[in-house]
């Protein structure tokens, strides 16, 4: 937060852990950033919450008023997302549809709803194309808390009819997106375009500056397989190999994720796919090199996005022995 702008858009950062010996050659950043946005965007915290539809997908929360210095925060996540998008690495945090709009600087419609409150947008697409005369009985306010708030000068004895719905709905939408959250919203805005050139992000529309900073988190495995070079004696036809692939197959969605970041600091996929993971010096594909004993556990290379896998002698080895590394770990392996 101490850098001047000129500084964060030039320079590169490169992370240390304390205690340990890594040398960042991409590594530990993608770490650092997996690890740090997944507290920053933590619900927990008060200053994102979940959307109306899920427990994934987070959003500002108007509740973060109450938290101390909140928009120093919020400027410093702004920042944050700023940092993990000129550096190409993933974050650890999925937002609704509207927040990649505010961050591009673009206005809402009706359609952006469905990505925050499945219901309100069902709601008010009824309302769009239904004749709503007689039917419903609406005055231009809405209810915040235990206070009534108009939604334009006069509204509380404006009636909502069939010819103003449009102003209404339109007026509705900035308001379910906005409540509460302007200052904040604002405040990490600005802080995105303290590392960003705004000219880097005009070209893409909200989904696309979705995959780009959060990568997808569905696992296509035959991306993943099609994109995996193998050393040390390993082939993809190798006994072994094929026991891997069923060990994967039989991971759920959230286990494999697990293996991803064990072995390459960040659990998301580029948007383009396996074939776009980045290492320490530009692209550079998933890895798996034989190595060790068959007693050892699995470790991994996140800067090479290598995994070193023993010859296990079972599949049933292979599969206790992975499960262990993926769920019971969280580091990098030493080059």
């Amino acid at each position: 937060m101490a850098y001047p702008r000129k500084e964060l858009q030039k320079n590169k950062l490169y992370i240390t852990f304390m205690g340990e010996e890594g040398l960042d050659y991409s590594g530990p950043s993608r770490e650092f950033f997996f690890l740090l946005s997944q507290e920053l965007f933590n619900p927990y915290y008060g200053l994102f919450e979940y959307s109306a539809n899920d427990t994934y997908t987070v959003q500002i929360s108007p509740m973060s008023a109450f938290v101390e210095n909140h928009l120093e925060w919020f400027r410093f996540s702004g920042r944050i997302l700023g940092l993990a998008l000129i550096h190409q690495y993933l974050l650890d945090a999925f937002f609704t549809r509207p927040f990649y709009k505010a961050l591009l600087r673009l206005a809402t419609d009706l359609s952006d709803l469905e990505y925050l409150d499945e219901e309100f947008h069902q709601s008010l697409q009824w309302m769009k194309e239904n004749n709503i005369t007689d039917i419903l009985d609406l005055t231009f306010t809405v209810n915040e808390e235990v206070t009534e708030r108009e939604l334009k000068s006069g509204g509380s004895h404006l009636q909502v009819t069939e010819k103003n719905k449009k102003d209404y709905i339109e007026r509705m939408v900035k308001w379910r997106v906005e409540r509460g959250v302007v200052q904040q919203t604002e405040a990490l805005v600005r802080g995105f375009y303290e590392v960003v050139d705004s000219r880097l992000v005009s070209v893409f529309d909200a989904r696309e500056l979705e995959l780009v900073i959060a990568g997808t988190a569905e696992i296509d495995l035959h991306d993943w397989r099609s994109n995996t070079e193998y050393r040390g004696g390993y082939h993809d036809s190798h006994l072994v190999m094929r026991w891997f692939w069923a060990v994967v197959e039989r991971f759920n969605n959230e286990q494999r994720l697990r293996l991803l970041q064990f072995v390459t600091g960040t659990s998301s996929v580029p948007y383009e796919g396996f074939a776009s993971l980045r290492g320490s010096n530009g692209m550079r594909r998933f890895c798996i090199e034989k190595w060790g004993k068959v007693t050892s556990l699995p470790r991994a290379h996140t800067c090479f996005n290598r995994l070193d896998l023993p010859p296990y002698s079972s599949y049933t080895t292979l599969y206790d022995k992975l499960l262990v590394a993926v769920e019971e770990t969280s580091t990098f392996g030493l080059e």
